[in-house]
């Protein structure tokens, strides 16, 4: 039988594939160093995808430093290939502007300012991100080798079919067919979408009919760079639900994206200049106030360099003693108790005159007991004199739970006052200890899905992971920066930013054909024409707008993760994955030769570039994922003995 070269195909070509790429190339000599064909089909620039491509709005930014990005494997990451170190986008930023960084094509204008700009504590623009990641995957191309072709298709795929109906047979290869008509073989397909739409739920579809029947605006959640806002008239009144990350990007987009500017006025308050096209945005959510600001601080005192109680160890022993791991019971008290040693630990040895006793002592005494034990909250409460400065992980979480509002002018200056506060905590260098259980917080976020493995988990806790676990970390750790809130606060000076407090509701009132809202705190109730969801759509295989995905599903050859809960059967709205990301039937068998990984799978899912040297769970997951899928080509037949070299 002649041989062939064997072939995988991407359908998705963002910084989730780019990283698979880079370590494809790491893992080739080890696993197999015979030719391949590489496909990636991908409509918009090969390297930043949709998400993060340059076309958007330039005022638009990450909400991480330069200095907190990189997309290279360094040797922090525990994974059975190689580590690659590289630059991340601070010294990229840097190597392009001295000439050492060579390979990058001519930049604009003001992407050389911005370049010329940029610290390491910089917040960099999503467009000057856009130039770092289609850099990385030039750079992962060409690393592959002269013996592997890689062939780009800037089309949508919008199905997979088996060339035999046999899925077991060893011959099967996949046709991906594209928007265009084309089609690609290959013997591999990963999935690698990154953030997906779903059409809109049937209240969300409801809301948005409500709104052309009585010629109002309704933006169902969606990627807030996307949605057509030149409908909103200037002076009109929003509702908006929703004051995470997407309410962050939209008030950029209504506010300085429609010729609004800040200063910074003589008392070093800034001040909102309009531009006279702006509207009125009333704003709530569950909780009633932004995410948390990003922290300006540094440690004052003896940092931590890992978890003390979410350890390998500990999670053995549990998993030893209990056929299933519940989070809440397990796992969360080992979690908190993580996020308290290193808050107390900075407030002990960089603030010994805040508290009572040593570090040593302390150190001893908390190490006995529980989190959640009237032993803790004594040894604190003797400790810490200050109750402000004793942490509560649940008053965080629900910062203005149990306050009864008497009327809109009590919300209005909770509210403002909440995020005041939460600057002068975050932005001030008297306060590290947020960065202490910022940094706790995040390693263990990265460290979940390494220590337990997710089919030990019973269903509630993988519905309470995948929901309450990444919103409450995302609201502590994955805030905007800084400067945001203070955007937020001039924006409610100017009047143009009024807040509707937590426990927000919203109903379509036909009687007066307007969106009404309030909260289930204060009394106030306000009505408008116009109303946006701002956060981004669940997952939903079944209701996916990605052609691909929903093909994916309708196809039979996947399925939405379904948990057992106390409450009844739930639906995660999750591609079902695998722990090696192979794309599981509706019965839980693998699909020969077909992959998945990202936000919208069953598995862990932690985004596509990190922090560097902090073992990053993405390029982890990537390791493994290209060491699956060079193992999987190996094994394809036809192939000769020079094509399996190693």
């Amino acid at each position: 039988m002649p041989s062939r070269v064997p072939a995988i195909a991407f359908i998705g070509g963002g910084p989730r594939t780019a990283g698979v790429l880079e370590r494809l190339a790491a893992n080739r000599p080890e696993l197999f160093g015979g030719p391949l064909h590489i496909h990636v089909i991908e409509p918009h620039e090969p390297g930043s995808g949709r998400i993060w491509r340059y076309d958007q709005d330039p005022g638009l930014l990450l909400n991480s430093t330069a200095a907190d990005v990189t997309m290279f494997t360094d040797a922090s990451v525990a994974c059975d290939g190689p580590s690659v170190d590289g630059p991340g986008l601070s010294t990229w930023a840097s190597g392009v502007l001295d000439g050492s960084i060579r390979d990058v094509p001519a930049l604009e204008p003001h992407l050389l300012a911005q370049l010329r700009a940029l610290t390491p504590a910089s917040f960099p623009t999503r467009q000057l991100q856009s130039k770092y990641l289609e850099w990385f995957f030039r750079r992962a191309v060409s690393s592959l080798g002269p013996d592997v072709t890689v062939t780009v298709h800037r089309d949508t795929a919008t199905g997979v079919e088996r060339s035999s109906d046999d899925a077991s047979h060893d011959d099967a290869t996949h046709r991906v067919r594209l928007a265009s008509g084309t089609e690609v073989v290959a013997d591999v397909v990963v999935y690698a979408l990154g953030h997906t739409d779903s059409l809109p739920d049937p209240e969300s579809a409801r809301l948005s009919e409500f709104a052309a029947r009585h010629g109002g605006f309704h933006a169902p959640p969606s990627y807030t760079t996307d949605v057509d806002y030149s409908a909103i008239e200037a002076g009109q009144d929003v509702i908006v639900s929703g004051m995470g990350l997407a309410f962050v990007d939209l008030m950029v987009l209504l506010f300085e994206g429609r010729g609004g500017r800040f200063e910074e006025g003589p008392d070093g308050e800034l001040e909102y200049v309009p531009s006279g096209a702006e509207p009125r945005v009333w704003a709530g959510s569950r909780r009633g106030v932004p995410y948390h600001s990003k922290i300006s601080s540094t440690l004052r005192g003896e940092p931590i360099s890992k978890p003390r109680y979410f350890t390998s160890s500990a999670i053995d022993a549990l998993l030893a003693e209990h056929q299933e791991l519940d989070f809440r019971a397990h796992l969360w008290p080992l979690i908190a108790k993580d996020a308290g040693y290193a808050y107390y630990r900075e407030l002990f040895t960089g603030y010994p005159w805040r508290v009572l006793g040593t570090w040593a002592s302390f150190e001893a005494r908390f190490d006995a007991v529980d989190w959640y034990s009237p032993a803790r909250e004594e040894l604190v409460a003797y400790s810490v004199p200050d109750p402000a400065l004793r942490l509560d992980l649940e008053k965080i979480d629900h910062p203005l739970s149990g306050c009864a509002f008497a009327d809109h002018e009590t919300v209005q200056r909770s509210v403002a006052a909440y995020i005041q506060n939460d600057l002068n905590l975050r932005t001030s260098p008297d306060h590290s200890e947020t960065l202490a259980l910022f940094t706790a917080l995040l390693f263990v976020y990265m460290d979940l899905g390494r220590l337990v493995p997710q089919e030990r988990l019973n269903a509630r806790s993988q519905q309470t992971i995948h929901g309450w676990w990444h919103g409450f970390f995302s609201f502590v750790d994955s805030g905007p920066p800084a400067h945001r809130l203070r955007e937020m606060l001039a924006l409610h000076r100017a009047g143009l930013l009024k807040f509707l407090g937590p426990g927000m509701w919203v109903r379509a009132d036909d009687s007066v054909g307007r969106f009404v809202a309030g909260t289930f705190q204060s009394p106030v109730v306000v009505d408008a024409s116009a109303y946006i969801e701002a956060r981004l759509p669940a997952a939903s295989v079944e209701r996916s707008a990605n052609p691909a995905l929903a093909d994916l599903h309708h196809a039979g050859w996947g399925t939405e993760q379904r948990l057992l809960t106390s409450e009844g059967a739930h639906s995660t709205g999750k591609l079902l994955v695998s722990g090696n990301h192979e794309v599981l039937s509706p019965v839980a068998t693998p699909q020969k030769g077909l992959f998945a990984v990202g936000p919208w799978t069953s598995g862990w899912g932690a985004g596509a570039f990190a922090r560097p040297n902090t073992n990053a769970a993405p390029f982890r997951e990537n390791d493994a994922l290209a060491r699956r899928i060079l193992s999987t080509v190996a094994a394809t037949p036809q192939l000769t003995d020079a094509l399996r070299k190693a």
